[in-house]
C-alpha cells in the first residue's frame, strides 16, 4: 500500500512520536495496520520525516535502515517508544521495564553510528545525515525532559501520541483538521440521529 505522507502522518509533534504513529488503529488489534510492514514506506516516512521534522532537527537527511537487522531494529525501537510514552500518560509515570527497554535500544542505535558528530541536537543543527533510528532515539531522549513529558497525550480519536505544544495545553486532538472534524461531525450525527428518533 503507497502512503501518502502528509503532514497529518506527522501531527505527533516530534520525531519519536511520529515513529510510534505509523502503526494506526493500535488499539484495536484486528483493525491496526503497520505501516512500515513494507520497507518501502520506511525510506519514504524518513524523506518526509526530513521535511516535517525541519523544526525538531534543522536540516537534516534522515537515512533509513539499510539492511534488515537494521529495520527491525528500527521497529523495536518504535515499540518501546510507544509502550514507553503511552504507559507514561496513561498511568502518570514511567514503568522501570519499559525505561529500561528504550533506554538500552538508544543507545543501541546512537551507538551503532558511524559519525558521532552527527548526534548534534538542535539548535545546533546543520545540514548533515542522520539515521532515522538515531534521530527517533535522541528525539525520545529529549522528551523524558518532565516538562516536555507533561505535554504528551493521546488523540481521543485514533489514540495516536502527539505533543501538546499549545500555550495552555488545551490541544485535545492530534490533527484539528483531521480527527478534531471527525469528532465534530460524529457529534452533528449522533444529535441528528437522536432528534429523528423522538
Amino acid at each position: 500500500m503507497w502512503i501518502d505522507w502528509n503532514a497529518h502522518r506527522f501531527s505527533g509533534g516530534v520525531l519519536a512520536l511520529d515513529l510510534a504513529n505509523t502503526i494506526i488503529f493500535r488499539q484495536a488489534s484486528d483493525r491496526a495496520q503497520d505501516r512500515f510492514s513494507n520497507s518501502l514506506e520506511v525510506a519514504r516516512f524518513a524523506c518526509a520525516a526530513g521535511i516535517f521534522r525541519a523544526g525538531e532537527w534543522g536540516s537534516v537527511n534522515f537515512i533509513p535502515p539499510q539492511s534488515p537487522s537494521g529495520h527491525l531494529n528500527l521497529i523495536e525501537l518504535r515499540e518501546a517508544i510507544n509502550n514507553l510514552f503511552r504507559t507514561a500518560v496513561l498511568e502518570g509515570g514511567f514503568k522501570a521495564q519499559y525505561l529500561s527497554n528504550f533506554l538500552r535500544l538508544a543507545s543501541a542505535v546512537i551507538g551503532d553510528s558511524q559519525n558521532e558528530q552527527d548526534f548534534t541536537l538542535p539548535p545546533f543543527a546543520q545540514h548533515r545525515e542522520l539515521l532515522l533510528s538515531a534521530g527517533a532515539a535522541l528525539s525520545g531522549l529529549n522528551l523524558l525532559d518532565p516538562a516536555r513529558l507533561s505535554r504528551i497525550k493521546i488523540c481521543p480519536n485514533c489514540h495516536w501520541l502527539y505533543l501538546d505544544e499549545s500555550r495552555n495545553r488545551s490541544r485535545r486532538w492530534c490533527d484539528m483538521t483531521v480527527c478534531g472534524n471527525r469528532a465534530k461531525a460524529k457529534r452533528h450525527y449522533d444529535r441528528k440521529g437522536r432528534g429523528h428518533g423522538l
